[in-house]
């Protein structure tokens, strides 16, 4: 994995944005992102799940950019509240096939993502997204 994005719990967007520019893993438990582009990930991850497309999921506004992109390209976006549900509750055997099926998609677009790594990753936001909803707290993604 790589070290320029975290995924976080926050309890609130006011929270969650206030790390824009800055890891968070010092304030919030975090599960840093890979060599992948995280915003396009989570579109990609709930249309793998729901069967709805990556353009449907974008012209609905996933995700949620909670802050303005600076110059340098530091952002927060909040994961969808459905995305977050279906990690938090798909049984593994369901989210580790997503991760095998994210994998061959990325591998086709020419990243290399293997499949354990992804089925890895994978069960690592979901125990954060379970984290997140007993805390009655959202799913974040800082780019920096």
């Amino acid at each position: 994995m790589d070290d320029w994005a975290d995924f976080f719990i926050a309890p609130d967007r006011d929270s969650a944005a206030a790390v824009q520019g800055f890891s968070p893993y010092r304030a919030f438990r975090t599960v840093p992102v890979g060599v992948y582009d995280p915003a396009d990930a989570v579109v990609e991850w709930e249309s793998l799940f729901t069967g709805d497309g990556p353009q449907e999921l974008a012209r609905a506004g996933e995700p949620q950019v909670l802050t303005g992109i600076t110059h340098d390209g530091c952002y927060v976006f909040m994961i969808s509240e459905r995305l977050q549900a279906l990690l938090a509750t798909q049984d593994p055997p369901r989210r580790d096939d997503v991760a095998r099926r994210w994998s061959r998609l990325r591998r086709a677009d020419g990243e290399f993502i293997g499949e354990d790594e992804a089925v890895d990753h994978l069960a690592e936001l979901a125990s954060l997204a379970r984290a997140a909803t007993g805390q009655g707290a959202r799913l974040y993604c800082s780019v920096r």
